[in-house]
């Protein structure tokens, strides 16, 4: 005897229509009237074919039910299962269990080099250098040599498989204190790839206090993307980045960044915002980098930190930043219907996974297709990681060490992480930063639970966005495909 009973989704409206998001494949999808009513008898227990046509047929006519849990079942809304109506017969076990099938190869799509561990700034809540830094700076070279800045470069194209482009992001410490290395490895980088077919998409994040007009010439001739690490205004700014005399860095940091936003006109200039419980004015950081300094786009994160210090942000703060996220989500949908540009880049950046349908087995590429690369060409799991050798996957002159890859991958997938295994938004999340868990509960396999209902709420708010957009602008989402 068949039985019907309601798969795992989460329920949500698009422009005012009934929308599912489903969790076993991170799809989207709109319910007419007969849908959304199997689903909400369904709701409450598992039926049969019959109970659902008694509780229904007064209501719709049965080929239309039929055709509306047909279509269910198909997309995995409902599933379809055969009730148990005798006992069933043993099954043998194998006395040899079966291998697991071999574990595809991700080729490396994005390679993050260290090109420097030093930096002018102090700024007190750094996750690098700071009270929570996982490494020791003194340990390994201040800053990369061009030898080893080159090995990094072949280390990226040999682990590259068949990729057509690869992605190079040169980190710090602040990354223009070595620009002669990073300006070496760029136009290596380019002489290979010729060499080999594959276009090389570079780009860098700095603190933009060393953003000479000579470096901003090189960084538009060179097509580099640059994303500026910046809090707010000169109050935010000043408050936790400073040179290490105390002094604020905002009246250095402000003229750079405006020659940069006048000049490179070829690619968006970002700023990376990180929120700390002394500075959560969301909106008021938004309006000054977005709309008076005239970045193209502007992200925000939570400071990466220990719960027991002075800036971790509290129960209360994470409240108070959604709420902002809200309504900066609100304005992106209003400026996106109207044919308008928002520069918030965090519902964008959630929009183009949901539209691709990412469905993550791990939290994001780190060990995977993203890999960082400290000073000496120690390999880790990602940029963050780099020079830790806990971390470590390998070094640029070795390669990968694909058995040490392979166990962390496995140990690290989703399906190991029991808090996430009811959570509807797995998909998307998957347990959340590596470096945060390690930071906040000191293992890489935690999962970031501090924020769960943060991220559950922020997922749900970008769905209704999603869907509004759908209705109404749906060839927007079809731009977030390129």
């Amino acid at each position: 005897m068949t039985v019907f009973k309601r798969g795992e989704m989460h329920v949500f409206d698009g422009d005012g229509l009934p929308y599912v998001y489903l969790v076993p494949s991170a799809a989207v999808y709109k319910l007419d009237e007969a849908s959304v009513a199997v689903l909400d008898t369904l709701a409450e227990r598992e039926v049969t074919p019959a109970d659902l046509a008694v509780a229904l047929g007064s209501r719709f006519p049965l080929p239309e039910v039929r055709e509306a849990v047909e279509e269910l079942v198909r997309v995995r809304a409902v599933q379809a299962r055969q009730a148990a109506s005798a006992p069933a017969a043993p099954v043998a076990i194998s006395a040899t269990p079966a291998a697991p099938p071999a574990r595809k190869r991700v080729p490396l799509t994005t390679l993050v080099v260290n090109v420097t561990s030093k930096c002018n700034l102090a700024c007190t809540y750094c996750y690098e250098y700071g009270e929570d830094r996982i490494t020791e700076a003194s340990n390994k070279p201040r800053f990369m040599s061009e030898e080893t800045a080159r090995q990094s470069v072949d280390f990226m194209f040999a682990e590259s498989g068949d990729q057509k482009m690869v992605h190079l992001t040169f980190f710090g410490g602040e990354t223009l204190l070595n620009f002669k290395v990073l300006k070496s490895a760029l136009a290596y980088a380019h002489e290979r790839g010729a060499e080999l077919g594959k276009k090389v998409d570079a780009s860098l994040t700095t603190n933009a206090t060393l953003l000479r007009p000579e470096i901003i010439d090189w960084l538009v001739e060179n097509d580099v993307g640059v994303t500026v690490s910046m809090d707010g205004d000169k109050e935010q700014q000043d408050k936790f980045r400073v040179f290490k005399n105390g002094m604020g860095s905002y009246d250095q940091v402000v003229p750079n960044v405006r020659e940069l936003l006048a000049r490179q006109t070829r690619r968006p200039v970002g700023a990376r915002v990180t929120l700390t419980k002394q500075n959560l004015d969301v909106l008021g950081i938004y309006r000054h980098l977005a709309e008076e300094l005239g970045f193209w786009e502007v992200g925000f994160a939570p400071v990466t930190t220990s719960w027991q210090r002075d800036y971790a942000i509290e129960a209360d703060g994470f409240n108070g930043m959604l709420d902002q996220f809200k309504l900066l989500a609100d304005e992106y949908l209003r400026d996106t219907l109207a044919g308008k540009r928002h520069r918030f880049s965090n519902v964008r950046d959630t929009l183009e996974e949901i539209h691709k349908g990412l469905s993550k087995s791990h939290p994001c590429g780190a060990g995977m297709g993203l890999m960082g690369v400290a000073t000496d060409g120690e390999v880790a799991l990602c940029h963050r990681f780099a020079g830790s050798g806990a971390h470590g996957l390998g070094s640029v002159t070795e390669g990968v060490d694909h058995a040490r890859q392979d166990a962390f991958l496995a140990d690290h997938h989703i399906d190991h992480k029991t808090d996430c295994s009811k959570c509807w938004a797995r998909p998307l999340c998957a347990g959340g930063c590596y470096h945060e868990a390690h930071t906040r509960y000191g293992t890489t396999k935690q999962p970031n639970l501090h924020y769960c209902e943060w991220i559950r709420s922020w997922t749900h708010k970008c769905l209704e966005v999603y869907g509004t957009l759908a209705e109404r602008r749906p060839e927007f989402l079809q731009s977030l495909e390129r």
